[in-house]
């Protein structure tokens, strides 16, 4: 399998080309000024990572923007700080402020020369809008959970995803040139094995332990390629079209 035999890339978007857990990490600091004992990076992503994941299962039809801020009511709660509603609001729009990774604007503004470029995402679509502009690329397809009306790792998400690629276009995509790339094993490593699609596996976080903002996915799913950054998967892209 060689990276050129795709003509679609489907991406995550948080973890893999915004960099969400410093976005997660700094909306939170009204909260961590508070807990005592302080807590390191990590403690602070895995607890978020288990109260986001449960929302989401509870309330898979609410906006992304809108189940944050039950997401910082609830680790309030867990740490046992007092906040305020306003408080919880403001970061459900602090998504508008997580930086993109540094490598990805350029990144996909060359993998666009040579594929098509589509996000998979949990998030709704205005929040996007601002991750967009960072990443400074025109995607041929926008699916986010709001669209969906649940969140990924549901199959649902990827039914969707591939239901509308399949009819993108003049000849639509198929399944077999789409190569789904993300960071994130839980969200979308292990639902793209059990879609028998190709994935490629973005690991941001390469030189730390654990899975930070992400659930555990439990037993590792198989991943066709990986790359610890962007800008490593479009150097083994060009490199792939040397070799052709």
């Amino acid at each position: 399998m060689k990276l050129t035999d795709f003509d679609t890339l489907t991406f995550d978007c948080y973890g893999t080309l915004i960099d969400w857990e410093t976005g997660i990490f700094e909306g939170l600091r009204p909260l961590l000024e508070r807990v005592n004992p302080p807590l390191t990076r990590d403690q602070v992503l895995e607890a978020h990572a288990r109260h986001e994941s449960s929302q989401q299962a509870y309330t898979p039809a609410r906006r992304y923007q809108e189940l944050l801020p039950i997401v910082y009511k609830r680790l309030a709660e867990e740490w046992q700080v007092p906040f305020t509603y306003e408080e919880c609001l403001a970061y459900g729009k602090s998504i508008r402020n997580w930086p993109a990774f540094e490598d990805s604007a350029s990144a996909l503004q060359y993998l666009k020369k040579h594929y098509k470029l589509v996000i998979l995402s949990n998030i709704d679509n205005d929040s996007f809008t601002y991750s967009n502009a960072k990443l400074q690329v025109e995607f041929d397809a926008i699916i986010t959970a709001e669209d969906v009306g649940s969140y990924k790792p549901s199959p649902r998400n990827f039914e969707y995803m591939l239901d509308k690629l399949e009819k993108l276009g003049e000849r639509g995509i198929q399944k077999e040139k789409i190569l789904h790339t993300a960071e994130s094993l839980f969200h979308d490593h292990k639902p793209a094995n059990a879609f028998g699609l190709a994935s490629c596996w973005i690991y941001r976080r390469h030189s730390q332990t654990g899975f930070g903002a992400t659930m555990n996915p439990g037993e590792q799913p198989t991943v066709n390629f990986r790359f610890n950054s962007m800008a490593e998967f479009a150097k083994a892209h060009q490199e792939a079209l040397l070799q052709k």
